[in-house]
């Protein structure tokens, strides 16, 4: 089953320093048939105005992964880390039991970036972080993965079932992606349009996938999106 939401069904709120859409529900916004995807709990589009950001605040027993679109970001935490988080970066935080952080625009320029959370398998980690540059030509015309528990260096560590990858197709091409059996599937198009096994997806639309032991996606026109899985799968490309 393919369940797309389109863009303008996204929840938006203006903060003046934040322009955000909540695809589930979050913070004031609550919707009780919108609260996850599977273990995906929190899908954020962001956007932060420069010399703003999120001050220090708690979070516990959650993978969070942030994926910078355009500008940086400087992370602090109670970890010890400080890091600007730039373009085609990711970084991942586990909360484990317990820490606090802040996200800062220090920039001239606004920072757009996705936020997302997916609930661990295994409760009471200790807090870490990962993080890694990427370039855009890695996702060229393939479904490239950001970040899994897999243990690949070159792969955003996470410690919890789950994969993230992320595909910028030219028109006309097509990648295939066979999810684990019972394991739920996110789709997220930053821009262009996708036929997803015939349902079309555009830009800023989303697809929740379930019950498909194989997905072919095709570029109707150039295309760049984020593939979310909570137990990875097999991918080919063509």
């Amino acid at each position: 089953m393919i369940h797309i939401i389109k863009a303008e069904k996204r929840h938006f709120s203006d903060y003046g320093w934040l322009q955000t859409y909540w695809l589930f529900s979050f913070s004031n916004y609550y919707d009780a048939a919108n609260v996850s995807h599977g273990a995906l709990r929190v899908f954020n589009d962001d956007v932060v105005q420069p010399q703003t950001g999120f001050a220090k605040h708690p979070h516990e027993e959650m993978e969070i992964i942030s994926v910078i679109l355009h500008g940086e970001m400087t992370h602090r935490d109670t970890m010890g880390n400080t890091a600007v988080i730039r373009q085609h970066d990711v970084q991942r935080m586990t909360a484990g039991t317990g820490l606090y952080h802040s996200e800062w625009n220090e920039s001239s320029e606004p920072v757009g970036f996705f936020q997302i959370w997916i609930q661990p398998d295994t409760h009471g980690l200790v807090p870490s972080y990962d993080q890694k540059s990427y370039l855009p030509e890695h996702w060229k015309n393939k479904l490239f993965l950001l970040a899994a528990n897999r243990g690949e260096k070159a792969t955003v560590s996470l410690n919890t079932d789950a994969a993230i990858y992320r595909s910028d197709l030219d028109a006309g091409r097509v990648v295939q992606y066979c999810p684990m059996n019972g394991r739920q599937v996110f789709i997220y198009l930053v821009n262009g349009s996708v036929l997803i096994n015939g349902s079309m997806v555009a830009a800023r639309d989303q697809a929740r996938i379930r019950d498909e032991n194989k997905l072919t996606i095709r570029a109707e026109t150039a295309a760049d999106f984020i593939l979310v899985d909570a137990a990875g799968g097999k991918v080919e490309t063509l």
